[in-house]
């Protein structure tokens, strides 16, 4: 791995946990095991290291859905809906990194760059959000919402005890509440999957 893949790699990880403005380039560098330098040097400084990021999990995040919609093309609207669902959930459970990142640009995080919503997440709404018939904007940013909290912070069972995205068990528990939240939103007929 390049020093500059090793740098992104890095950087993906702290700025999902610390956010950007929690995170500094120092800590990026030792993390790396290199000086700021040579941070600086490969990516740029820390604004031009965040938007790389951020670049990279746009990109992931939309293979995904694409080729999630790619795969369901042709089956009936209620399975598709369900399907895309499905793909979702599991390229954020898989990825965990790309709905941190977020969820800290949501809560007000690197509030002095303004405009990845439109280059990254706008882009992905349109591509989903007209599937299953009409326009359902607020279900997909209900879905995203939902499936990001999941991914990030899990679920407590009855006991009060976190189980994260990782426990089979509080995964099934959460993707049949998706189906039957978005079966019920939506209005779809027969019973959810």
């Amino acid at each position: 791995m390049s020093q500059a893949e090793v740098i992104l790699k890095v950087a993906t990880q702290l700025f999902a946990a610390l956010g950007y403005d929690g995170t500094s380039t120092r800590q990026i560098a030792e993390a790396a095991g290199l000086n700021i330098a040579t941070v600086n040097y490969h990516v740029g400084g820390k604004r031009e290291l965040y938007l790389a990021v951020m670049e990279r999990a746009h990109q992931a995040e939309r293979g995904a859905l694409e080729r999630a919609i790619a795969e369901t093309e042709g089956a009936d609207p209620v399975t598709r809906v369900h399907q895309l669902a499905d793909r979702y959930l599991d390229f954020c459970v898989d990825n965990p990194e790309v709905p941190a990142l977020w969820m800290h640009r949501w809560l007000s995080d690197a509030g002095d760059i303004t405009d990845l919503e439109r280059r990254y997440v706008s882009p992905l709404v349109s591509l989903v959000k007209d599937i299953g018939g009409g326009d359902n904007e607020m279900v997909v940013w209900s879905v995203v919402w939902c499936v990001h909290g999941f991914a990030k912070g899990g679920i407590l069972d009855q006991d009060g005890r976190r189980r994260s995205a990782g426990d089979r068990a509080a995964l099934r528990r959460f993707r049949a509440h998706l189906h039957l939240m978005l079966h019920r939103t939506l209005g779809l007929p027969g019973d959810p999957p």
